[in-house]
């Protein structure tokens, strides 16, 4: 991709699933990646992005930067009666608030230097109903309305956009559903299949380099033409959790 390679990228959840294939592909193309996490492995930043202090000290440790991967995320399958205070928390502070706090500092450094890109990581979850992730869903939704109100303040310097995945095979996914829901939900895709994170991870690279500069505001769905038709997943489940 052109316009990558040297530049200085941020990938909160950056320590599995789409949010380590993201760090890869930048790696590759070749960028200086900080990843932001939980438990970041070496040369990492350890972060609770929901812990806005926690965001405000792992910025001042980044410094000047010129993408934000804002990847962090945190699903829990429930159906809604059964969801408890605690976990309709931890989420919304997870997957919106702390998405906030990133997308805040991160625009703060970029808005004073020399410009930049986010990338939220939303989901189809924003865009159409599933079961059992009522927290989730909300979060992902809100996602969206945040991403288009960021790029409006913050144009032209720093161009702000959403990606909704699909379905993802990510480790997040592989410990919630069964091998059979896996196949389940694989034939109701028009393609047959999952995502890997690295094709998620691919859309983010082209979205944040030189060759994507008219894109801002934007809520691109990458999900295999699921939701495509009228009639998406029966039992339900997440459209590509992004942590």
């Amino acid at each position: 991709m052109k316009g990558l390679a040297g530049k200085r990228v941020v990938v909160t959840g950056g320590s599995s699933g789409i949010g380590a294939a993201a760090a890869q592909r930048f790696r590759d193309e070749g960028a200086e990646v900080i990843v932001l996490a939980r438990r970041p492995g070496p040369g990492g930043i350890a972060c609770d992005v929901s812990d806005r202090d926690q965001v405000q000290q792992a910025f001042a440790l980044v410094g000047d930067l010129d993408v934000l991967i804002n990847n962090a995320g945190l699903s829990v399958r429930n159906p809604a009666l059964d969801i408890a205070a605690e976990q309709w928390d931890e989420v919304v502070a997870t997957n919106l608030s702390g998405a906030f706090w990133a997308a805040q500092a991160a625009g703060r450094l970029m808005l004073k230097g020399r410009g930049g890109v986010i990338i939220n990581t939303a989901s189809t979850n924003a865009l159409v109903g599933y079961r059992y992730y009522a927290d989730y869903n909300a979060t992902k939704a809100g996602l969206v309305a945040l991403t288009k109100s960021l790029a409006l303040e913050w144009a032209p310097k720093v161009r702000v956009n959403a990606v909704c995945p699909g379905y993802v095979l990510t480790p997040m996914q592989e410990a919630e559903y069964t091998p059979e829901m896996l196949a389940e939900v694989n034939g109701r895709i028009p393609l047959g299949r999952h995502a890997a994170p690295e094709e998620i991870a691919g859309l983010f690279a082209y979205l944040a380099s030189d060759e994507a500069t008219y894109f801002t505001g934007a809520v691109i769905v990458m999900d295999g033409g699921e939701t495509a038709g009228s009639v998406i997943s029966g039992p339900g489940g997440p459209g590509g959790p992004g942590a």
